[in-house]
């Protein structure tokens, strides 16, 4: 009998590499392209670049890895591609916006895809998004902002930094003017810095990874945190979703807010033979526990797996059409 079950899992054994071969043979020699639906300087691009530069080690075949920007529309242009032109073989991936399945949900202007079909690879961070002005800034906690108007710098309307706080003041009537043309959250704290707008909304890993010192040593006041739970480093400041007035705007507030969930993530085009989705998947997961890949981020990385992911896009599809309805009546649609 023992000798049967080792003839058992030889078997398996061999199967195992007979389905990963093709994968490497495929692999082998070519190059993939990493796409950033973003100009490249902001938390986006500091965290696609990471995956580019250690990804390649883990998927089979080793294949050259090569960062791409494709901005654009918050995004939608790089998303766009991806489902439409880019090849459907393994050898492109995407970073977009976070807040893509929501848009398409909600029929926002120049989505062409549908993000359940997308090939979705692994979450590298959930992401705790955030607005804050500068410390000289009369404005000390969100409630201010019911009182006068905050000027904050912005990119895309499809970026979650003009989403959330655009969301936020539709919903409860704090009074947000955003200022457009900033190509990535860098050069909207820039323009924070020399006093042209008050402030900004983005990513607490980004605040953190270019200005480490900004939280500790309070040159920024942070006024609300989108998340569906508060981050241990903003243990005072009030999630989105808190500051709605009634159950059903604190419902609305929450399906907006948990595009964090979706986070900082690898997708691939739809179509792709599903050893290659497989092999994509657990190069993912390889790379999120490199030593050298995390000690290039030296943040704490909120990981989600490929399948989990998947299905977390699939339920935001699912979202009842009542629902769908009022976040669009308040949503920045192109």
């Amino acid at each position: 009998m023992f000798r049967s079950l080792l003839v058992a899992l030889a078997v398996i054994a061999l199967s195992s590499v007979s389905a990963a071969q093709p994968v490497a043979d495929f692999y082998r020699g070519k190059s993939v392209s990493l796409i950033l639906g973003y100009p490249g300087g902001g938390s986006n691009g500091i965290y696609a670049r990471a995956v580019a530069r250690h990804i390649g080690r883990y998927i089979p075949g080793n294949p050259n890895v090569i960062f791409k920007t494709m901005p654009g529309a918050g995004s939608l242009v790089a998303a766009n591609h991806l489902f439409h032109v880019a090849p459907r073989d393994g050898t492109a991936l995407g970073f977009i916006s976070a807040t893509i399945p929501l848009e398409e949900l909600l029929g926002v202007g120049g989505v062409k895809f549908r993000s359940a079909e997308f090939n979705w690879i692994g979450r590298v961070a959930s992401g705790v998004n955030m607005t804050f002005v500068k410390d000289t800034s009369s404005l000390k906690t969100i409630h201010d902002a019911y009182k006068r108007e905050v000027i904050l710098g912005a990119s895309g309307r499809s970026s979650t930094v003009f989403v959330y706080p655009s969301v936020l003041g539709a919903v409860t009537g704090a009074k947000f003017k955003m200022v457009l043309g900033y190509a990535s959250s860098p050069e909207a704290m820039l323009a924070m810095e020399r006093g042209e707008v008050e402030g900004h909304s983005t990513s607490l890993e980004v605040v953190r990874a270019l200005h480490p010192t900004w939280l500790s040593e309070k040159k920024i006041t942070v006024l609300v945190q989108y998340a569906l739970n508060r981050h241990p480093e903003l243990p005072e400041v009030p999630m989105s979703w808190e500051l709605g007035r009634t159950p059903e705007d604190q419902q609305i507030l929450k399906v907006v807010a948990n595009a964090t969930e979706v986070g900082k993530m690898i997708m691939a085009p739809p179509g792709l033979p599903a050893d290659r989705v497989q092999a994509l998947r657990r190069a993912f997961d390889a790379t999120m526990k490199d030593p050298d890949f995390m000690a290039e981020l030296n943040s704490k990385l909120g990981v989600m797996a490929g399948e989990d992911l998947q299905k977390l896009v699939v339920d935001l599809g699912a979202t009842p059409r009542a629902m769908v309805d009022k976040i669009k009546a308040v949503y920045p649609l192109n």
